[in-house]
């Protein structure tokens, strides 16, 4: 795994290194050693799964507050996705600032959005499979959000959303 430090503290993009032969390729995802390696202390506690119907919907912007706050890594096993980690760490130096990198099948890149920010996502492609390893139980009592059109964050999204959850078109804006 190689791990590149986004300008976010904390936020990193992990590309994966696969063995390729004439079966198709292997590659670990995850591995506390490599992690520790690399300073990122992770303990998954949940993993979890979607899949995203229809290109252009938007799944965000989601985080949950202390004291369950999570880290998490987000992998796109099938289609494509624009993948966001928004800064809300009040005293970080990149408060309000986002940060995407687009996630596929093919460049078998994952992002790391570290406890504090905000995620969510757009699905590039229909039929869009997406994988979260968590280092904390999903809480509903301290499940939180921010509007992905919140005028504060200026976030860039690369089409108009089709398709969004109540929940999400509800969120607080700041």
């Amino acid at each position: 795994m190689i791990f590149n430090q986004l300008k976010i503290k904390g936020a990193y993009s992990i590309i994966l290194e696969p063995y390729l032969d004439e079966r198709g390729f292997f590659a670990k995802n995850f591995c506390k050693d490599e992690f520790a390696r690399a300073g990122i202390p992770f303990e998954i506690v949940q993993a979890n799964v979607s899949l995203t119907k229809k290109k252009g919907t938007i799944r965000g912007m989601h985080f949950q507050t202390a004291p369950k706050a999570e880290d998490k890594i987000v992998v796109c096993l099938r289609g494509k996705i624009y993948d966001i980690a928004l800064d809300l760490r009040k005293d970080s130096s990149t408060y309000g600032q986002w940060h995407s990198e687009e996630l596929s099948e093919e460049n078998k890149k994952m992002m790391l959005i570290p406890k504090g920010c905000a995620h969510g996502f757009q699905a590039l492609t229909d039929d869009c499979l997406v994988q979260y390893f968590m280092s904390e139980f999903y809480s509903p009592d301290y499940a939180s959000g921010v509007r992905w059109n919140d005028p504060a964050f200026h976030i860039e999204w690369p089409m108009p959303p089709t398709l969004l959850s109540e929940k999400d078109k509800n969120w607080p804006v700041s």
